[in-house]
């Protein structure tokens, strides 16, 4: 994109190849949808094929397919930034990243992991496609009449509620962004985005689609916790039922569909950082941080070689959105016997002993703390370092390289030097 003499936009790429064609590209993968959405994707259409009613289900999975290509970026480029993995292999790239070199990151935008030995990182491209294809589809399916689409009012909860996903990640974690070919957009403008679109998702699943309403409410639990609006984050976070999970599905029918993050330890790329090595809780190993010393050295033939547990196949799922965090933002927001209720709820799940008020000091650092185990490579670690202020790994990391000062993922250039709103 960088060398094109048009300097055209991502989003202009986008429509200039047909969100048809796109879509039902992207589809074919999308192995996890089959048990949202009963539809049977067809083969390539053109963008003017999808004022059929018909494909409406064809828009979502393809929104769908494209958010979970990018999430299955989100997690090992955090755990990367954070040091829940170190670098166990010697190319440039990877390395340059896990030092956090800005130029490095700032000519890369990201992209859908196209191998197993995966060294690239950065996510901006696919979740802007992700939100793109969830915000066009559900500008479609809104010009459909309603008889129609019998599921209209669930198709739009659920395409509003994963454009709300887009958005969170964006503004949670890169410094800024820019949507449309739009000018620069503030984390606080993003986040902002985030929870207006959260709010759609969750009026148009009050009518029976229960599901997305609770992935919804958690993702405006954590927007509002991210603006500041404690109160309005716990509001949402109390109604999300116990149990509730929504996941990211990711399956072996191409590289594409694979869990990244499994593929990036099994390759002996990446290596689970120290402070996640041997946690203990009472004397006993924390089943929430499973991992384990291989007794070998990582592809750079240096590094030892720690392995995650958490995920054991190429097809394990991603937690999108769960009653497990809506309890953890809820501890956060009430502090208190509340948080200590919420924090035992969720330790329960893993038979850990319960907390008690009296012998807590520091609240906020001990559900930080529950958070950073419970949420072990799922992406979150990475933003409760940037809302409050926690310092990213500094001095040497484990190649004896310098990291360089942080504090959130740059615009990459492509947006920069492509979008005349922003400027390079």
């Amino acid at each position: 994109m960088l060398n094109d003499t048009r300097r055209t936009t991502m989003i202009e790429r986008v429509r200039a190849m047909g969100l048809g064609a796109l879509t039902a590209l992207l589809v074919l993968g999308t192995g996890a949808c089959d048990s949202l959405l009963e539809v049977e994707i067809p083969g390539r259409v053109q963008e003017d094929d999808l004022a059929n009613p018909a494909l409406a289900g064809t828009l979502v999975a393809g929104a769908l397919g494209e958010f979970e290509c990018a999430f299955n970026q989100v997690v090992p480029t955090h755990a990367f930034l954070t040091g829940e993995f170190v670098s166990s292999n010697f190319f440039l790239a990877s390395n340059a990243w896990g030092r956090r070199e800005e130029p490095f990151m700032l000519e890369s935008a990201g992209e859908c992991p196209a191998g197993r030995d995966v060294a690239l990182y950065g996510y901006y491209t696919p979740m802007q496609r992700a939100r793109f294809m969830a915000e066009d589809a559900a500008r479609r399916i809104e010009e459909f009449d309603e008889a129609s689409v019998p599921d209209r009012a669930s198709q739009l909860a659920t395409l509003n509620a994963y454009a709300a996903y887009a958005y969170l990640h964006l503004g949670q974690n890169y410094c800024e962004i820019a949507v449309d070919n739009g000018p620069l957009m503030t984390r606080e403008q993003t986040l902002t985005a985030a929870e207006d679109r959260f709010s759609t998702a969750i009026e148009l699943a009050s009518g029976g689609a229960d599901e997305i309403r609770n992935m919804a409410l958690v993702g405006r639990a954590r927007a509002r916790l991210n603006l500041g609006n404690a109160s309005g984050a716990a509001s949402d976070a109390e109604q999300v039922p116990e149990g509730f999970v929504r996941n990211a599905g990711y399956s072996t029918a191409s590289i594409r569909r694979e869990n990244s993050t499994f593929n990036r330890t099994d390759t002996d790329y990446l290596s689970v950082g120290e402070g996640w090595r041997g946690l203990q809780v009472e004397g006993e190993p924390d089943p929430r941080v499973r991992v384990e010393d291989t007794g070998r050295f990582g592809q750079d033939g240096t590094t030892p070689q720690w392995d995650q547990l958490k995920y054991t196949s190429r097809s394990d799922p991603i937690a999108i959105a769960s009653w497990r965090e809506a309890q953890l933002i809820l501890a956060e927001a009430r502090g208190g016997q509340e948080a200590v209720d919420a924090m035992n709820r969720v330790r329960a799940l893993h038979d850990l002993p319960p907390l008690e008020l009296a012998e807590i000091d520091d609240m906020l650092a001990t559900v930080l703390e529950e958070r950073r185990r419970e949420f072990f490579l799922e992406g979150q670690r990475h933003s409760d370092m940037i809302r409050h202020d926690i310092p990213f790994p500094s001095g040497e990391n484990n190649k004896g390289q310098l990291f360089q000062p942080y504090s959130c993922i740059p615009l990459p250039n492509v947006e920069r030097f492509n979008n005349p709103n922003v400027g390079g």
